[in-house]
Parts: structure tokens; sequence; C-alpha cells
């Protein structure tokens, strides 16, 4: 992979952390996340007015990416209402990289060379176990982490497909984040009767920026798949555990355990071998 495609893959975990740390703090995680969804929403309606029309073909991608991000939307927040941050998301984040690299070999056919193979092993190894050893983790919330990673995993090889069938980008992730922002409010709607978002409030404005980093972070993967193979590229977002794990050091006031530095050392070997 060329610096460029690495460097967009890192700086979307270190966004991908921060917006994730953001909604785990959040007292009403649902809300919470369909103001993201909404913030998207505006930003992408006029990009879609400058922006030419994606190929039809890949019309079929964006319709299901944005259904299975609800999914994915959803099954986060339940997890995260059962676990703890530090449980679900190195597992949810672990099972990734290997699931799409599966998926990319088999769909599409995509080679993986051995150095990349090693990779993806080693980021998936350190990651998941950053999420070992904790006493109050629960059946119910790693099965929701592992079902958000199935699911993260089938999305992300749905846009690696769809990206490239598109031959734009900028588009894709565009119609993407309108299909999104449409679906997910309507889904809060059926559910709750109505979403209520006052501006005089400063939670909306927390909730409405974090979207635009959600959206960023998005945007910057949809570019990296566009130049790079998808199992690599995937896997060295899955960094993101490092950011998450220095942002709760750091800001939240977690504990910083021996065992966690040494799996986050594991991480940054498999991301140095997936940049070999």
């Amino acid at each position: 992979m060329s610096p460029v495609v690495i460097g967009l893959a890192l700086f979307a975990a270190l966004l991908h952390a921060s917006w994730n740390a953001f909604l785990r703090s959040g007292a009403d995680r649902l809300w919470t996340v369909t103001v993201m969804s909404i913030s998207g929403t505006l930003v992408g309606l006029p990009l879609a007015f400058v922006t030419p029309l994606p190929d039809p073909a890949a019309w079929i991608y964006i319709l299901l990416s944005s259904v299975l991000q609800v999914c994915y939307t959803l099954l986060l927040v339940t997890a995260y209402r059962h676990g703890q941050l530090s449980q679900v998301y190195p597992v949810m984040r672990g099972t990734v990289p290997l699931l799409v690299t599966l998926g990319g070999f088999v769909l599409t056919g995509q080679p993986v060379a051995p150095l990349q193979l090693l990779g993806v092993a080693l980021v998936a190894a350190g990651i998941m176990s950053l999420a070992i050893g904790h006493d109050r983790t629960s059946l119910r919330s790693l099965l929701l982490a592992f079902a958000t990673g199935a699911v993260i995993a089938t999305y992300v090889t749905v846009d690696a497909v769809g990206v490239r069938t598109s031959a734009n980008s900028v588009a894709y992730t565009v119609w993407v984040l309108i299909g999104y922002g449409l679906l997910l409010p309507a889904v809060f709607v059926s559910t709750r009767g109505r979403i209520a978002i006052d501006l005089r409030v400063a939670d909306t404005w927390k909730a409405l920026a974090g979207g635009l980093v959600a959206m960023v972070a998005y945007g910057v993967v949809m570019a990296a798949f566009a130049l790079g193979p998808a199992g690599p590229i995937t896997a060295l977002r899955e960094t993101s555990v490092i950011f998450a794990v220095l942002i709760g050091w750091g800001f939240l006031g977690e504990s910083l355990s021996l065992r966690r530095i040494l799996a986050c050392l594991v991480v940054v070997a498999g991301a140095i071998c997936l940049g070999g």
C-alpha cells in the first residue's frame, strides 16, 4: 500500500475512535447517533447537486450499504447498553479485518500477499486480546459485539465493491450518507414516535459535531478503498482501538495496563506488516 492509503486509513481510525468515545459517553445513545446521522445528511444533500451521479450499477450497493449501516448502528447502541466500551469495542472491531479479507477474496478474487495476511492476523489478534480478561464481560455483550462486527465486515465489503463500481468515491459516499441519514431517523420515529431536536441545548450541537466527525471518517475510508485493497485498509483502520484506549486513558480516566500496552504493540506490528 502507498503512504497515502496508509495515512488515510490511520486518520480514519483516529476519527472513528473519537466519535465512538463520544457516543459511549452519551446518555441517550440512540438519539445521539440519530442526530449524528442527520448532520451527515445536511452536509451530503448540497454535495449531491455538485457531484456527478454514481454509475447506475452502484445504486444497489448504496442502498445495501445504507441499510446495513442502520443495522450496525442499532446493534452498536444495544451492545453499549449491555457492555463497557473496553469490552465491546475491541471485540466488535477485532472481528472485522479477517472477515473483510475473506469477503474480498471470495467475492472479488482480490489477492492477499502473505505479509499482508500476517498483518491482518496480528492486528486482529492484538485487538481481540484487548477484550480478554474483563471479569464483567457478559455473554450477551460479547455476542452483540460479534454480531456488530459481522455487520461492519459486510457493509465494508459492500462499500469496497460499490465505491469502485461508482467510478466516483465522493458521489458514492454522499449518497450513502444521505440514505443512512434518512433511514435511521425513520427507524427512530417508528420506535419512539418523534425526535426532539432543540438547537438551544448543548447536547444537540455536540451530536451534530460528532456526526461531522463520523462523516469525515467514513469519507476518508471510501477514498482509501478507491486507492487500495479492502482487507489491509480495514485492518489498519482497526488500529482505532489503540486510539480508543489512549483517549480513554487520557480523557476518560480509564486504566492503561501492561497487557493493554502489549496488545497495542501487537497491533502496531501488524500495521507495519500491512504497510510492507
